[in-house]
């Protein structure tokens, strides 16, 4: 029973998908620390990074859950369907802004500044939808959020590279987010919401999430350049660009296991495989550095 619970927890905040900025928060920790932090700094990164990712998905299906119930792709949904009861995803919400607080505090000044604005992102991301067809930025800026919280959380301020990998995070989430939505353009369109399918329809869309994922490689080839960075990193770039062609071939708005298999799927391989690559990278800069 409570295990089922927890499962549901888990689907509500989609937690299997935390895979898609906690590598790159983890990246640029390690650039950040040169190395592995101390364990404290560690921990507290990790525990910012969950409570701010389970957090802001909790609030967007809050924020959602009207929506969700009317739109037939999303109508079996937790909340929708009362699988999750609205009390137990707000306590969600709270417990898990409430532990980014904690680690924001326990981490430095600047994180405790930075930590309105960042819950703030994340609020206003759940209603722009509403409001404009830049929402998916607006997703992808939230998610570029990790590497540079996770690089001030190490250093205490900001430099060109975090601010690099976090525009590179933006542009590959808005890319995938604007493919995924067009299975909705009817749906949007009738609602009244905005994307960048429902505004532009569907041919455009997806060159626009092509010129999104174009602008993601580019800001990983500044950083291998400005950085710079080794073979290994430009390897990783190489296979994202290979896995980024896939997705987009893969892409059929009528047909939802291909819609998940290239916005989802692909990009969970894309996150981890480019993790590793920018790992051999960093520790094969160390070994020859001996």
């Amino acid at each position: 029973m409570v295990f089922d619970k927890l499962k549901k927890y888990g689907e509500l905040v989609m937690f299997s998908h935390t895979v898609f900025s906690l590598p790159f928060g983890l990246i640029a920790m390690l650039w950040a620390a040169n190395g592995i932090p101390e364990l404290r700094v560690f921990f507290w990164i990790l525990a910012a990074l969950f409570g701010a990712r389970n957090g802001a998905n909790a609030f967007n299906r809050i924020a959602d859950r009207f929506i969700d119930g009317r739109n037939d792709r999303t109508k079996d949904r937790h909340l929708s369907t009362g699988q999750v009861k609205l009390y137990e995803a707000v306590i969600i919400t709270v417990l898990c802004f409430v532990l980014m607080a904690v680690a924001a505090y326990m981490l430095n000044l600047t994180c405790l500044i930075l930590l309105p604005f960042a819950i703030a992102l994340f609020i206003f991301y759940s209603y722009s939808k509403r409001l404009t067809w830049l929402c998916h930025f607006i997703l992808g800026t939230a998610c570029g959020g990790a590497p540079v919280g996770a690089w001030i959380a190490v250093t205490g301020g900001i430099t060109f590279m975090p601010l690099f990998l976090g525009a590179a995070v933006c542009f590959w989430v808005a890319g995938f987010d604007i493919l995924y939505a067009t299975q909705d353009i009817d749906f949007d369109r009738k609602e009244g919401l905005h994307s960048v399918p429902a505004r532009f329809g569907l041919t455009n869309a997806l060159w626009i999430a092509r010129a999104s994922h174009t602008m993601c490689i580019l800001c990983l080839l500044a950083i291998f350049v400005l950085m710079p960075r080794g073979i290994f990193f430009l390897i990783g770039i190489i296979v994202s660009i290979l896995l980024l062609c896939i997705e987009h071939y893969n892409v059929i708005p009528e047909n939802k296991d291909k819609m998940i298999f290239a916005s989802y799927h692909i990009n969970q391989v894309l996150s981890i495989v480019f993790f590793i690559f920018a790992m051999l990278d960093f520790w094969f800069d160390k070994f020859i550095q001996i």
